[in-house]
């Protein structure tokens, strides 16, 4: 039930990856990939933008969405933990090259985005030290991530859970505080349903309005599928799997839906405040705002305080999932061997230098001259999370294909999607109008074919990474009778 081991090692370590993540830290790397700044400071800006009753459906919508995907995913990752999760899923049920371009695309979208989360978290620490320059904390930041991801994969699994928990913790606070303020509880007098009527409220722009949110939620999402990743080292996945994919619909529903609607009831989205909402401004926060009505004093220096834990769960789960996807990519015969070695703590150690140093040339890169080739790489990794999405969806529709050509019964899963195939068709139609979404705001706003063009650059390069791989190694879609069905 595991991915294939080495042997032991000369110097007593096992030589494998250690199945040490307990149901605590998988819940926690599901939620916490769901809650990143998106929440606490663009959200705002959603509602500014379509209402907030238009902001709630957007959301509602993304997170069946992502409901969908996830059980996809948590159908294959309980029948087969490992750490290559759809890489090794899409190689085995679709085809080698399917599963090539999907493992780097998902590497090189997690490797950047450590970088931006760098940039990110020097812009927060900016609040309180100014005069500080960016690249001390952005350094200091690296070697904190790469230090827990370097001692084991529980020291990850801690670092990671008392990140997520001081999110989970703000929002629990967030919504018990709005709700009271909403009830005339705390704050003065209650605001009942006025910025729920006013104006063109609570739908602002009609559809298109709630298609524009729609492609931003969409981002707001992604790491969700993290703890598909994770799955190589959980301890007791065919229990604790299927356990976290199934809770992480409520949690979606009880914090994103709830905090809009919190949001929507005591703050009007004419509030020029939510539309001028960004990283480096946390004063305009929603959640800001709120907890300063409330009569915190302290909010703005709270509020900030909690994003950098955000900007360090995010950046902390990147490098994580990073490295275990170059290691299996490595082990699969699919990267460099060198790549595939572990060191005496049992964690891809040759893999995590790697990508903690793509990390650092990306944030260098976004202070070296106007940052162009910065901008370039998030350009390019813009798609590869719902890129992801789709190839998790069409592994999960080969899966079954397969399943059923080899007669294996679905008593033989330790969790099944209980809506196949409807849910992972649903999940790909979804996933592609996010994609063709993307040109929606470059159109509507007149600009020009390249800015219009620019956020699918990464479609092509994975598209390269698919036939380039499926031309050199001659590989061919894997027929569902002889799709490689073990579980090891």
């Amino acid at each position: 039930m595991t991915a294939s081991l080495d042997a032991k090692g000369p110097l007593g370590h096992t030589g494998q990856l250690q199945r040490t993540l307990r149901a605590r830290h998988l819940n926690m790397i599901a939620i916490g990939g769901a809650i990143g700044t998106g929440m606490f400071v663009a959200s705002g800006a959603t509602i500014s933008e379509a209402g907030p009753g238009g902001a709630l459906v957007a959301y509602a919508l993304i997170g069946f969405m992502v409901w969908l995907v996830m059980q996809s995913l948590g159908e294959m990752a309980a029948y087969l933990p490992v750490a290559g999760s759809f890489q090794e899923y899409g190689t085995r049920y679709v085809s080698p090259s399917f599963g090539f371009a999907l493992g780097w695309n998902y590497w090189f979208n997690w490797a950047i985005t450590v970088a931006a989360e760098l940039v990110a978290a020097a812009l927060v620490m900016r609040y309180w030290f100014p005069d500080v320059p960016a690249i001390v904390w952005s350094a200091g930041f690296l070697l904190l991530l790469f230090l827990l991801n370097a001692l084991s994969a529980r020291a990850f699994g801690e670092g990671e859970f008392w990140f997520a928990a001081i999110k989970v913790i703000t929002v629990v606070v967030f919504l018990i505080i709005g709700v009271a303020m909403i009830a005339g509880i705390m704050g003065g007098t209650s605001p009942g349903v006025q910025n729920w009527t006013t104006g063109d409220a609570p739908f602002v722009g009609g559809g298109m309005g709630i298609l524009a949110v729609f492609i931003v939620a969409g981002y707001s999402f992604q790491g969700t599928e993290l703890v598909g990743v994770a799955a190589g080292e959980a301890e007791n996945p065919e229990k604790t799997i299927p356990r976290a994919i199934r809770t992480i619909f409520w949690r979606i529903l009880l914090f994103y839906i709830g905090a809009i609607a919190v949001i929507g009831f005591l703050i009007p989205y004419t509030d020029p405040n939510l539309l001028n909402a960004a990283e480096d401004n946390i004063a305009v926060s929603p959640f800001t705002l709120v907890f300063d009505r409330a009569g915190i004093a302290v909010a703005a220096g709270l509020m900030n305080a909690v994003i950098l834990t955000s900007v360090l769960s995010a950046g902390n789960s990147g490098l994580y999932a990073s490295t275990r996807m170059l290691y299996s990519l490595s082990r699969m015969g699919q990267a460099p061997r060198f790549f595939g070695k572990l060191s005496n703590h049992d964690v891809p150690m040759r893999a995590l230098v790697a990508t903690a140093s793509i990390g650092m040339f990306g944030f260098l890169t976004s202070i070296v001259g106007d940052g162009a080739a910065y901008t370039f790489l998030l350009t390019l990794s813009a798609l590869a999370g719902f890129l992801t999405w789709i190839g998790i969806s069409y592994s999960h529709y080969h899966f079954r294909k397969a399943l059923k050509a080899q007669g294996v019964p679905l008593t033989a899963l330790p969790y099944k999607a209980p809506f196949f195939p409807a849910g992972a068709v649903i999940a790909l139609i979804m996933c592609f109008g996010v994609v063709l979404g993307q040109a929606y705001g470059p159109v509507t706003t007149g600009e020009n074919v390249f800015a219009i063009l620019s956020p699918y650059l990464g479609i092509p390069v994975f598209l390269a990474l698919w036939f380039v791989h499926k031309r050199v190694t001659g590989s061919r879609a894997v027929k569902p009778e002889e799709a490689d069905l073990s579980r090891e």
